[in-house]
């Protein structure tokens, strides 16, 4: 790209993150490769009462994303969003929008949003990236139950996560 030129290709990545785990630090590393500028998108509204705040999950995220090199830190941008996934993509003139699978049960429901988000803005494409094998069952959901049982989770968030987790449930 010559000197000047605007960065081209925006993708979102968007989620709860509460809290990022080395499955999604897995999908940031592999969508950098596809875009040039990567928006990691932790969604203020998640029903259930999330375990960690909207500050504390943007936070967590760019604790894990300071480990990157600089040139890498320099493409990513983590911007909370609310409503529509759709609305923001646009928003941020995203022309991806980036989804990690786990399991084949994520993709039924995967499958239907970008139906959906399809329809409502065909200009937008959404990619799913399969986890590897090793992080194909870490789901944040689950690393919260295993932390808030006094269980190890190390092996499954970074250092940093790790802390804030035992912070959270006094154990571990």
């Amino acid at each position: 790209m010559g000197a000047g030129m605007a960065l081209n290709r925006v993708g979102v990545y968007p989620g709860t993150f509460d809290p990022i785990t080395s499955g999604h630090m897995e999908v940031v590393r592999r969508s950098l490769r596809l875009v040039d500028k990567l928006v990691i998108g932790p969604a203020i509204n998640i029903g259930k009462g999330p375990l960690f705040s909207l500050e504390e999950r943007i936070e967590i995220i760019k604790d894990d994303i300071a480990e990157f090199p600089a040139e890498d830190r320099a493409r990513i941008d983590v911007v909370p969003f609310e409503g529509l996934l759709i609305h923001f993509a646009r928003q941020v003139n995203a022309s991806l929008i980036i989804r990690g699978l786990r399991a084949v049960s994520d993709f039924e429901y995967e499958i239907q949003m970008a139906n959906m988000n399809a329809r409502m803005e065909p200009n937008i494409e959404t990619i799913f990236l399969m986890a590897s094998d090793r992080h194909q069952f870490i789901a944040s959901s689950l690393v919260k139950d295993i932390a808030r049982l006094g269980g190890d989770t190390s092996q499954f968030v970074s250092k940093k996560v790790f802390e804030r987790l035992k912070g959270k449930f006094g154990k571990g």
